[in-house]
């Protein structure tokens, strides 16, 4: 529950009828000439409620044969997170998901990680993850899969980078549950596959699927999309009326 900034209005996102994002936060209306007048002044509205940050999960490999290229695109991924004023949420785990928490840090941002364990002692000694990088670190004491089902109800936003079963385990649950999904191409891993994935899944859950080669264009997209559309569904229990999984251009 928030309250429109312009009216002080309670909403959730059941009774909201449009949004905005500013300053790495989403702002709920009871009118679009609520946002209109936000989005005219938005300095002067935001004071009036502490929103809350949109949150962008990202699901990568945390192993494997990760190659330079893969990593700077993970870094600047986090990076156009952070840039945003977003908190970035992932499994708290090396390789892509560190290097993203690395590059939101580098611009100023919030990093999160969801870590399997029970304790930071675990964390470290058990599951052999980083500290550094990340800003907190909730435990679950789930493991590795159990975890991934945080991740993701976590995340308004999850970005797919590199990937390989653990990833393709928290492609399966925001897919699943209807969530707003960004596909950095060119990461590999299952980022390859997710539109055979999709077709042979031949499920409509309300899942939103953006693919871009360009993780700022991508971010940037997806946060277009969801202040205009998403915000109403962000995930499978709350539909309003969605017609089946979209596959958006560019």
């Amino acid at each position: 529950m928030t309250n429109d900034p312009v009216c002080a209005t309670p909403l959730s996102e059941r009774d909201a009828v449009a949004a905005s994002f500013y300053n790495g936060r989403i702002y709920l209306f009871c009118s679009e000439e609520h946002r209109d007048l936000f989005n005219a002044d938005p300095e002067r509205y935001s004071k009036n409620i502490k929103a809350m940050a949109l949150k962008v999960g990202v699901m990568g490999a945390a192993s494997g044969n990760l190659s330079a290229e893969t990593r700077a695109a993970a870094r600047n991924l986090g990076k156009a997170i952070g840039t945003r004023g977003m908190v970035m949420v992932s499994g708290a785990a090396p390789g892509l998901p560190l290097e993203s928490a690395l590059g939101s840090q580098s611009a100023g941002g919030l990093s999160i990680g969801i870590s399997p364990a029970l304790s930071l002692d675990e964390h470290v000694h058990v599951y052999h993850s980083p500290v550094d990088g990340f800003d907190v670190l909730i435990y679950t004491g789930s493991g590795l899969m159990g975890r991934e089902i945080v991740n993701i109800r976590s995340s308004d936003i999850v970005v797919i980078v590199g990937g390989h079963s653990g990833t393709l385990g928290e492609f399966a649950i925001a897919y699943d549950e209807g969530k707003l999904i960004g596909i950095l191409q060119g990461t590999g891993g299952i980022t390859d596959i997710v539109p055979e994935l999709v077709k042979a899944i031949d499920k409509e859950t309300g899942a939103s699927l953006m693919y871009d080669t360009d993780a700022s264009r991508l971010i940037d997209r997806m946060i277009d999309y969801y202040v205009n559309i998403h915000f109403q569904r962000p995930s499978v229990f709350m539909r309003n009326g969605a017609a089946g999984n979209h596959a958006l251009p560019g």
